[in-house]
């Protein structure tokens, strides 16, 4: 039997349309800011049309069109997010935006790499006295110029601008610092990139390396301790007593920054992040000779390159020194080695002491007589008699026994 036709004016049809309207509105219940996804269903240098499986259609502003047509961004049938600018504009269209909703991303992932700790490359695009404008994706980021590296101090305004302007147009290594979207506030830093790089190719390095190996690097500053040397994005130091096996005062006057030298690796401490080089441990050891060369007894002819409480250094033609013990200088022995000895004399002196595993020699001058010291010493114009000076009446001094073994 055929059911009954409902009367055009049935309640149960006002209801499904009811129902319809409501899910229909549900489904546009959108606000300023969300993010959606939607097929571009037009392209037209008026609009970009997006089908958002909404009752109406997204539509891209007049003003992004013509960058996305022409940078092949967008075209009919590519799903794209697109974010809400303007739920309703004047003629009742949902005005949306591919840019924004670019950029809401690259606040985000922005904001992930800060928090990861990730380096990343980022062009300079524009600077300004406070520092650089990198790209980042749709946004735009801020180098301060305390966070750019190699910046010259103490410039003027106009210096100081120009220096930032030659930047322009590099790739740098980054690190996001700080990321507020709500205030448009992207920073990055490079000095704080280049820090961790360097920090990861030293762990590198520090694996790879072993001590007694041969590397190359140039040396990349000096310090009064040492020099420091680019192994390749890590330093290492050479210890100002590894520049040479003589007696160095500043390794200026062995290395200059942007030698390229070749070095030994001393010594690796991985706790502390550290690589010990060399430079000595490449060259001839003088102390192997001396050992061949000289013996207890014989005499020796050098020049005083310190004087201490204690005694005085004398550097012997191979460049090592050799100490002179106040209690060997005369008898009696002086009060004060200044009294007898000063940097630049030249002496004539007898080996007492010789160990060269320890890299040590002892001299005496005090048992030597002047026949001696003229039949020895090469002529010198003004050379200076070691013992000349002693004083008959000089008192003897309590002998510094453990200060001289420390030496």
């Amino acid at each position: 039997m055929d059911p009954t036709p409902r009367p055009s004016g049935d309640p149960s049809d006002d209801f499904a349309t009811l129902l319809e309207e409501s899910l229909s509105e549900q489904m546009e219940e959108v606000s300023q800011g969300d993010l959606l996804t939607g097929m571009v269903v037009e392209v037209t240098e008026s609009g970009v049309i997006i089908d958002l499986g909404l009752k109406r259609d997204g539509v891209v502003q007049r003003s992004e069109v013509e960058a996305l047509v022409e940078g092949g961004q967008i075209k009919v049938g590519d799903r794209i997010t697109v974010m809400v600018i303007n739920t309703e504009d004047d003629e009742g269209s949902l005005v949306v935006s591919v840019e924004q909703a670019l950029a809401s991303r690259d606040w985000d992932r922005a904001h992930q790499q800060m928090e990861d700790g990730e380096l990343i490359t980022a062009r300079v695009i524009d600077a300004n006295r406070g520092g650089l404008i990198v790209q980042f994706g749709e946004l735009r980021g801020f180098v301060p110029a305390s966070h750019v590296v190699g910046l010259p101090r103490g410039l003027d305004e106009d210096a100081r601008i120009a220096s930032l302007e030659s930047f322009i147009g590099r790739e740098l290594e980054m690190k996001v610092i700080e990321v507020n979207a709500r205030r448009r506030r992207l920073v990055l830093s490079q000095r704080l990139a280049q820090r961790d790089s360097r920090e990861d190719a030293k762990k590198r390095l520090l694996e790879e390396l072993s001590v007694g190996d041969v590397v190359t690097g140039i040396v990349s500053s000096l310090r009064d301790f040492g020099a420091f040397v680019d192994l390749g994005g890590a330093d290492g130091l050479i210890h100002v007593s590894e520049l040479a096996w003589h007696r160095v005062h500043h390794p200026s006057e062995i290395v200059k920054p942007g030698d390229q030298v070749e070095t030994y690796v001393l010594q690796l401490d991985a706790d502390q992040q550290r690589i010990g080089l060399s430079l000595k441990r490449l060259q001839p050891n003088p102390w192997e000779d001396i050992a061949r060369d000289y013996g207890i007894g014989e005499l020796v002819e050098g020049t005083i390159s310190r004087v201490v409480s204690f005694g005085a250094f004398v550097e012997l033609d191979n460049g090592i020194e050799a100490l002179l013990h106040i209690s060997e200088l005369g008898e009696p022995q002086p009060q004060r080695v200044e009294d007898v000895l000063s940097p630049g004399d030249h002496v004539v002196a007898r080996i007492i002491n010789l160990e060269p595993r320890r890299q040590r020699m002892g001299l005496s001058i005090k048992d030597l007589t002047e026949e001696q010291r003229q039949a020895f010493a090469s002529p010198q114009d003004g050379a200076h008699d070691a013992g000349s000076e002693l004083s008959e009446d000089a008192s003897p001094a309590e002998e510094p026994v453990a200060e001289a073994d420390a030496v």
